[in-house]
Formats: structure tokens, C-alpha cells, sequence
């Protein structure tokens, strides 16, 4: 009689536990399906990025190879389609060639705008702050002192890739601005700076020779020179980028 009541208190007990798994199943296969859906959306991102990304370098490679052919409207068509898509660093670079090209026809204003998307659109400051000089650059001697003093004190912080470049613009703003005494104690540091180029420090001892000097008359013509060197790299957006390299190379806008 105790086998009886034990086989029909475990089929009672299994009755129980399937009762409990067919209410739990369904929140189980959901649970299932969203973390499959998460998992195929996380893919699928990646995979667009890396698209994007494979697409955007193809035709940024083919617009450089249109302007070195002398193909100016070619290439300016093909980073306005770059600058249009999905890939942040290519859109910076392009951004910043179609800016520099604005430079050259002597539309700083619309070059300044550009420069500031490229700096917006940037995934990072080894490609941002490039724009960010460009763009101060090109308003170096037209804009207020203050004006640039907020766009380029930001660069010359510790760890800003491009430091020593910054402080060599806020210098020469100082400069123009008057203020010879700021800017030749900025040139003081530039020179002692490790991460200036050699360039840069050769820059520094000059402009300090020439506040020295009380040739002031020649400021806005050394600012104007200044104004004529080519910026900073714009490194590949694939490469693996220092932190804040020692001396960009200079390059092409």
C-alpha cells in the first residue's frame, strides 16, 4: 500500500513540475529571443561599420588620386559623397580636403565652417584636432584674439595630440593681438617643449629674435608666413595612433 501512495504521490509531484515548466518556458524562449536579437543587432552594427568603413576608404583613395590628376571636380565630388556617408574618420579627412580646397580659393569663411564639421565629426582628437588647428589657422589673422584663444587653449592641455602646435598658434595670435610679452614667454616654453619639432622650436627662436628686436611692423608678415606652412598630418584612420606623437609630419590640406 506505501509503493501505491509513493507512485501516486511522484505522479502528482510530475504533474507539479510540468505544470511549473509550461509557465516558465514561454518567458524562457523570450529571454532566448531577445538576447538572439541583441546578439544579431551588436553583428550586424559591426558588420555595417566595417562596410562603411571598407566603402568610405575606397572612395577617399580615389579622390586623392583624382586631385594628385589634376581631377579637381572629380575629387571634390567623391569626398562630398564621402563626407555624406556612415564612417566618422573618413568624413573628417574629407571634410578637411574639401576645406583646405576652400582655403585655396580664398574662401576662408567657408573653410573655417568645414574645418569645424570635420572637428564635430571626428571619432577622436589624433584626427579632430587637426581640424581644429586648420580652423584656427585660417582665422589667425582675422578673428579676436578671444575667439581664438577659446578655440586653441583646449589643444595645448596634456595629452592633446597636437600640444605644441596649439601653442604655437596661441603665440602667434598673442601677436597679433599685441601682446608681445605673452607670446614671447609662449615661444620660451615652445622651445624647451620635448614634443615640439625641431621646426617649431626653430619658429620659437625666430619670432623671440624678432620681439626682441622691436620689429613689430613684421609681426603680422611672420604671422602671415606662418599661416603658409603646411598643418599636421592627417594620419590614417586605421593606423594604431600614439597618444600624442613627437612630430607630426607635415602634409597636403
Amino acid at each position: 500500500m506505501v509503493d501505491v501512495f509513493d507512485e501516486v504521490e511522484e505522479e502528482l509531484r510530475s504533474e507539479r513540475y510540468k505544470s511549473i515548466a509550461f509557465k516558465i518556458l514561454p518567458w524562457l524562449a523570450g529571454i532566448l529571443v531577445v538576447a538572439l536579437v541583441a546578439a544579431l543587432a551588436v553583428w550586424g552594427y559591426q558588420h555595417f561599420r566595417s562596410q562603411a568603413a571598407a566603402e568610405a576608404s575606397e572612395k577617399y583613395a580615389q579622390a586623392i588620386e583624382a586631385f594628385n590628376g589634376g581631377k579637381r571636380d572629380d575629387a571634390i565630388r567623391l569626398w562630398g559623397e564621402v563626407a555624406q556617408g556612415k564612417s566618422k574618420a573618413y568624413k573628417s579627412l574629407a571634410l578637411q580636403h574639401l576645406g583646405g580646397l576652400k582655403l585655396i580659393d580664398n574662401k576662408p569663411a567657408e573653410a573655417v565652417k568645414l574645418f569645424d564639421e570635420a572637428a564635430e565629426a571626428a571619432p577622436s582628437d589624433i584626427i579632430g584636432d587637426v581640424a581644429r588647428l586648420k580652423s584656427a589657422f585660417a582665422l589667425l589673422d582675422t578673428a579676436p584674439y578671444k575667439d581664438l584663444e577659446a578655440r586653441l587653449t583646449p589643444l595645448t592641455a596634456e595629452g592633446r595630440p597636437y600640444r605644441a602646435e596649439a601653442r604655437e598658434a596661441l603665440a602667434f595670435a598673442k601677436l597679433m593681438a599685441g601682446d608681445l610679452a605673452g607670446a614671447r614667454s609662449d615661444f620660451v616654453v615652445i622651445s624647451l617643449m620635448a614634443d615640439a619639432g625641431q621646426d617649431a622650436r626653430q619658429r620659437a627662436e625666430a619670432a623671440k629674435a624678432l620681439i626682441d628686436s622691436g620689429s613689430a611692423k613684421a609681426i603680422p608678415g611672420a604671422v602671415k608666413a606662418a599661416l603658409a606652412l603646411p598643418p599636421p598630418v592627417q594620419l590614417p584612420p586605421a593606423a594604431a595612433l600614439p597618444a600624442a606623437p613627437q612630430q607630426p609630419a607635415t602634409g597636403a590640406q
